[in-house]
Parts: C-alpha cells; sequence; structure tokens
C-alpha cells in the first residue's frame, strides 16, 4: 500500500512509479489523498455508493466472469471494456489511471470512516494494481487550520497566547526582501520571470503573482521542471528567477547541471531555507547547496550576510549573464536597513568588518553576527567572505600572510563547503597555515529550536570563541597566544 498527496503526485517521479506498477501488475494499492478541494468536489452519496459498487465483490466477480464469457468474441469484449471505461469516466476522473494499467475507485470522502473502512476492506481481495481517490479536507476538525490551511501546513507546538504587550515591528523575513526585490527588478526588466515549484507562500511571491501574472510560473512540486522551463526562457533571450528551498533544490540537481549550466545560461536561483530551519527538521533543511553548487562550473554563489546584503546579490546575481545563486535563510535577520535601490556589487570581493590580529575568521553568510562577538572576544580579524564562488583570493592571501590561524564559518556541511573552498585555494598556492573549519557536522540534525541547534554545532559565539581557542592550544609554541583572551 502506497499513500500519496495530491501536491506530490505532481511530480515526475510518481509517474514512474505508477507506469512501472501498471506494467509489472503487482497486487498493491495506491491511496491518493486529495486534500485540495479546488481540485475535486465535495463527495456526495451518488459517488459513494458508486465506489463501494466498483469495489465490491459482487461487481468484480460479474466483471471477471463478463471477460471469461466474451474471451472469444474479442469485438464484444473491446465494446465492453470501453463502455465500463467511459461509465466510470462520466463520474471519476480516473481514465488517465486506468490508461496507466489501475483499476481507479473513486473518489470518497475520506472523512466518512464507515465508507472508508467498507472500500478498503473489498478492496483487499482484489488483484492487480488499484487506485483509491480519497478526499479529505486539510485540518478537518481544527476550525484554524481549516479556515488557513496553507497558514498551517507546517505548524509548530501550539502555545497559550502571552499576556498581551505592547507590539513590536516585526523585522521583515529574508524571503519579503526576495519579494520586493522580485517585484522592484521586474517593474525595471520587462524580460524579468518568476518560477517556483508550489511554494509561492514561503518564498513570498505572492505579490510578483499579482502584479505580474503573466510572467509568474507555478510548475506544482516539479523541482526538475521548473529549472529545465528556466533554461527554455533563458535560452529564449529572457532573465528566469527560480525561486526554491535549498532541499528541494536537490531534487533538480542533473538539470542544474545539463539544462542550465552546461550551456551558461542566465538563470538566477534565489535559494531559501538555506541552513538549519528549526522544527521542520533535517528532511527541510539547507545544509548541502554550498557543496553540491560549488563543483559546478560556471555557477556563481552568494551568500548575504544580512537584509540588505541579501538585495544587493540578487540585483547582481540579476546583472550577471550565466548561472548565479543566492543562498538564505529562513525566517529574519537583524533588522538591517535595507536601500530601495538596485544596486549591484562586485563579484567574488569580500569585505573587512574587523581588523585584529593572530587569528582571522573568514563567515559566509547570517552567522556573521555571532562571529562578530567572537572576533571582538579574541581580537581577530573578521572577513564577510560574501561569495562562495568565486572566491576573494587576493584577501585570502593577505590574511594568511599576516595571520597565524584562519577560521572558516558557514551553516552548510563541513565536507565540501566554503571552507574546503579556501583550503584547495590554499594549497594551490603551497601556502601553509593552520585552518579549523565550522559549519555543520557529518550528520542529520534532529528538529530543535535554531538556537539550540546551532549552539550544539558550535555555531554560536561561545562555540565559536572555544574551539578558536582548543585550536590555538594544540598549535605549535611558536604560535603567540598574546592577543587571544
Amino acid at each position: 500500500i502506497a499513500v500519496i498527496g495530491d501536491g506530490a503526485l505532481t511530480a515526475g517521479m510518481a509517474f514512474e512509479a505508477l507506469s512501472h506498477a501498471g506494467d509489472i501488475a503487482p497486487d498493491m494499492l495506491v491511496v491518493l489523498n486529495d486534500n485540495d478541494m479546488a481540485i475535486s468536489d465535495n463527495v456526495g452519496g451518488l459517488k459513494n455508493h458508486l465506489a463501494r459498487i466498483l469495489s465490491g465483490r459482487t461487481y468484480n466477480q460479474v466483471r471477471d466472469s463478463g471477460k471469461t464469457l466474451l474471451s472469444n468474441t474479442p469485438g464484444l469484449m473491446e465494446f465492453a471494456k470501453k463502455t465500463e471505461e467511459h461509465m466510470k469516466g462520466l463520474v471519476a476522473p480516473g481514465t488517465l489511471f486506468e490508461e496507466l494499467g489501475f483499476n481507479y475507485i473513486g473518489p470518497i470522502d475520506g472523512h466518512d470512516l464507515p465508507t472508508l473502512l467498507r472500500t478498503l476492506e473489498n478492496m483487499k481481495s482484489l488483484s492487480g494494481p488499484q487506485f483509491l481517490h480519497v478526499v479529505t479536507k486539510k485540518g478537518k476538525g481544527f476550525a484554524p487550520a481549516e479556515s488557513d490551511p496553507i497558514g498551517y501546513h507546517a505548524i509548530n507546538k501550539i502555545e497559550a497566547k502571552p499576556p498581551i504587550q505592547e507590539a513590536k515591528k516585526a523585522k521583515p523575513k529574508f524571503a519579503n526582501i526576495f519579494g520586493q526585490w522580485l517585484c522592484d527588478i521586474a517593474e525595471r526588466d520587462s524580460r524579468v520571470q518568476g518560477i517556483t515549484p508550489a511554494m509561492r507562500e514561503g518564498s513570498d511571491l505572492i505579490r510578483f503573482s499579482e502584479r505580474f501574472p503573466e510572467r509568474y510560473f507555478d510548475v506544482a512540486i516539479a523541482e526538475q521542471h521548473a529549472v529545465t522551463l528556466a533554461a527554455g526562457m533563458a535560452c529564449e533571450g529572457l532573465k528566469p528567477v527560480v525561486a526554491i528551498y535549498s532541499t528541494f533544490l536537490q531534487r533538480a540537481y542533473d538539470q542544474l547541471i545539463h539544462d542550465v549550466a552546461v550551456q551558461n545560461l542566465d538563470v538566477l536561483f534565489a535559494i531559501d531555507r538555506a541552513g538549519l530551519v528549526g522544527e521542520d527538521g533535517p528532511t527541510h533543511a539547507g545544509s548541502f547547496d554550498l557543496t553540491y553548487l560549488r563543483c559546478i562550473p560556471n555557477m556563481v554563489i552568494m551568500a548575504p550576510s544580512d537584509e540588505n546584503e541579501l538585495r544587493l546579490m540578487l540585483t547582481t546575481g540579476h546583472e550577471h549573464a550565466g548561472p548565479a545563486s543566492v543562498r538564505y535563510p529562513r525566517g529574519s535577520g537583524i533588522g538591517a536597513d535595507v536601500s530601495q535601490t538596485l544596486e549591484s556589487i562586485e563579484i567574488g570581493r569580500s569585505r573587512l568588518i574587523k581588523q585584529g590580529e593572530s587569528v582571522a575568521i573568514l563567515c559566509f553568510g547570517t552567522l556573521l553576527p555571532e562571529a562578530l562577538k567572537a572576533a571582538e572576544e579574541l581580537n581577530a580579524t573578521l572577513i564577510d567572505m560574501r561569495f562562495v564562488k568565486p572566491l576573494d583570493t587576493e584577501q585570502i592571501y593577505s590574511l594568511f600572510e599576516r595571520h597565524e590561524l584562519l577560521v572558516t564559518i558557514e551553516e552548510n556541511v563541513v565536507a565540501g563547503g566554503a571552507g574546503s573552498g579556501v583550503a584547495e585555494f590554499l594549497q594551490s598556492q603551497n601556502a601553509t597555515i593552520p585552518l579549523l573549519h565550522l559549519g555543520l557536522p557529518d550528520t542529520f540534525i534532529a528538529h530543535g529550536k535554531p538556537d539550540n541547534m546551532l549552539a550544539s554545532c558550535d555555531l554560536n559565539a561561545t562555540g565559536m570563541i572555544r574551539r578558536i581557542k582548543q585550536r590555538l592550544a594544540h598549535l605549535a609554541p611558536a604560535i603567540s597566544l598574546n592577543n587571544v583572551s
């Protein structure tokens, strides 16, 4: 028995599996949980009655007997088969699944448990691939979720409401900065197209979809198609922007390489949910994008440290003639003032945040505030690297010459990440200097509060300071600790 949602059914892999199952004809049941009322109407008694008849033993015995009786009369057999398919097609959208080799039953009301249980009981004895279409209401039984299924799609623990306090002005989320930028750049450049694999709300594309409906493309949960669609648009001289979560871009890796990068096409990837994502857990964490993007030729990779840097880098990626990506985390940043202009920055150029001695910290992304606390405690130099690819190699080489330990910090797995890029460059220059890479460990981080998850990986200021001091203590005595608190 395989259970799949109507959203997931839009993905290509689901149809690959349906096609395979229809070919080998196993005794299996696919249950489609359809909770989008725009796809199917509310189910009435007639459809429930039909579903019970179609799944019942008597009906199937009659159908099998009919096949036996008509088997020697090919013309009548084909007529009877098509008549059955068309009768079912009048009341149920199952023709597609029938053509794939499944016996389609439904739709039935998934909240009518007696009918659902009787239908499942009847289907136990059926041989071959079976397809049961069940219609449900998202959030059924919980009024807030029923009225706002999108807002309650991913929900944390529901806490009691705290005492009423003076409302604080909410900081915009990184996704909000992206959504506003996309509208602004689309106003200036008519070539801009927005693409999302079913993440309009999460990626904050609501305003863009309303202001530029003819340039907005929601391709459903089909990340591979989203990337190849963007490649096709770029071939025609358009400027596609793919708004996608880091963990979901993994699904389109082949298209990322062969359809975009090989041809050096002008596609911008706005990669949301980069790094740890709290209680959504490891399946939604953007732990690997720096690693899997770094090895792709032609790809520019940017990691903003705050909201204004995000806007600058999005414009930079838009102006760059080739594949570019900007990765940013879930939630809000530090509340930086965001310029409303559409300025860009020089590709591959970092910025000095603090000048120190002995230790140099190279920070990639939004861990910069914690890295600054560590740099102040250790009197270390701090660089906001900005670019993972291409690296600011000039800056790295100058740090190597003036410091005794280089520390890289990133909210990505250490294996193959931004720190690995720094090490590769230094090795290519025969530059020997102690390195410390701080990032996500070689394990899946369990669900939790974001701050606790970062602390468990030593990616808060306290952890950074402890790890740097430990590394300094293990270095040769020739390295001075005089400048370290």
